[in-house]
């Protein structure tokens, strides 16, 4: 990486030369969609994976949308509930969630918790995707 480079991701945290350990809590928080999702949390890019950790209210969610790039969601706390093209699934803590590049597909928290998540996606694009028309 160079000192010059910049995030992919609007206000995401971008690796630089020697930084090898980030707090996703005090990094800066972003939305994960601004115009279709009500998750946001710390977000760190390198070359090639962006990490973050998000949070969801109670009730809230992410309407349909999809990204070029691929998805991993792995839950830490809440129950998650999305629909991933035709297929609606439900992820509990310690369940891993695979989302395809270019799939479109919308989740949330269910009304009694939080969810809590920690994902990953290729670098080939940022964190933010774009809403389903």
């Amino acid at each position: 990486m160079t000192e010059t480079a910049t995030a992919r991701t609007p206000g995401a945290k971008r690796a630089g030369p020697g930084e090898h350990l980030f707090n996703l809590a005090k990094v800066n928080r972003i939305m994960g969609g601004p115009d279709y999702s009500s998750a946001q949390g710390g977000c760190v890019e390198g070359d090639r994976m962006i990490v973050a950790l998000m949070r969801m209210a109670a009730g809230t969610g992410a309407e349909p949308h999809s990204h070029p790039n691929e998805q991993w969601i792995y839950v830490l706390e809440g129950t998650f509930k999305a629909k991933i093209g035709d297929q609606e699934i439900e992820a509990k803590p310690g369940s891993v969630v695979y989302i395809p590049a270019n799939a479109i597909h919308s989740g949330g928290a269910t009304k009694d918790a939080d969810v809590v998540f920690f994902t990953c996606k290729d670098a080939s694009h940022g964190l933010q995707g774009n809403k389903a028309a």
